[in-house]
């Protein structure tokens, strides 16, 4: 089991940046990758950016230029440097750890979730 606890969201003005932090707890030798995912009132949670453990990254095409993932495996921590924000990228971003369990399964750990919202 592995436990997830972000911070970084708030309010910002379009054009402008956050910085999203999740840092992972438990059994984070079982990681095999970890990400951001999003989701907007009256849409499906989407994936924004993932980073397996060996450093392969892949982000939605909606945010390639303007987000950067990136993962500090000592501590167990992924960040998600988001710029040139836009009001479309309003929405609660989730941290996501895959992990694999004793039986090889991947299992999906979630966090409780960061409001980023992008308003003038």
């Amino acid at each position: 089991q592995v436990q997830l606890v972000e911070s970084g969201g708030g309010l910002v003005q379009p054009g402008g940046s956050l910085r999203l932090s999740c840092t992972a707890s438990g059994s984070v030798n079982s990681i095999a990758a970890m990400g951001w995912y999003r989701q907007a009132p009256g849409k499906e949670r989407e994936l924004v950016a993932r980073v397996t453990r060996v450093g392969r990254i892949n982000y939605a095409d909606s945010v390639k230029g303007r987000y950067t993932i990136s993962r500090n495996n000592v501590r167990s921590t992924v960040y998600l440097q988001m710029t040139s924000l836009k009001p479309e990228d309003t929405a609660v971003y989730y941290c996501n750890a895959e992990v694999i369990n004793s039986t090889g399964r991947q299992v999906n750990n979630w966090g409780q979730g960061t409001q980023v919202t992008v308003s003038s």
